[in-house]
């Protein structure tokens, strides 16, 4: 894998967003602790003084009867961004928000991963290409 991205205008150029099948939910579960099928389950988990927050495949939360009136559908940033890069999530954000799009940006080691309401998911793609497009042109 190539070096990460640290400058702004490169990581939004060479993103490459794509959208992941799957939707998936964010829960909280009071007291710190979660089932073994939880945690292989997850996605993500971070530890919060109010509980352990997961992100989960929407149908492992709903066997477990955890709230999935939220669904969310993940769009992975392609780009390999330095964890020093900065920029990127804001740029993603702004675009977003400009169009009234909840987003719930997740940063891992190699790639950055936006959380977008699952029924307006397309339009976030669309947006994010747009994004991408203008700052590779110039």
């Amino acid at each position: 894998m190539p070096d990460p991205v640290v400058e702004t205008s490169a990581m939004i150029a060479g993103m490459s967003p794509e959208l992941l099948p799957g939707s998936f939910v964010f829960c909280s579960l009071p007291g710190g602790s979660a089932s073994a099928a939880l945690l292989d389950a997850a996605l993500s988990v971070f530890r919060e003084d109010e509980g352990l927050s997961l992100i989960l495949p929407e149908a492992v939360a709903a066997a477990h009867g955890i709230d999935t009136a939220s669904p969310m559908r993940l769009i992975r940033l392609n780009v390999h961004s330095s964890l020093e890069g900065v920029g990127l999530t804001a740029a993603v954000a702004t675009a977003l928000a400009a169009e009234s799009i909840a987003c719930n940006m997740v940063a891992a080691f190699h790639h950055d991963h936006a959380f977008v309401p699952a029924d307006r998911a397309g339009e976030a793609l669309a947006i994010l290409l747009r994004l991408q497009g203008s700052a590779a042109a110039r």
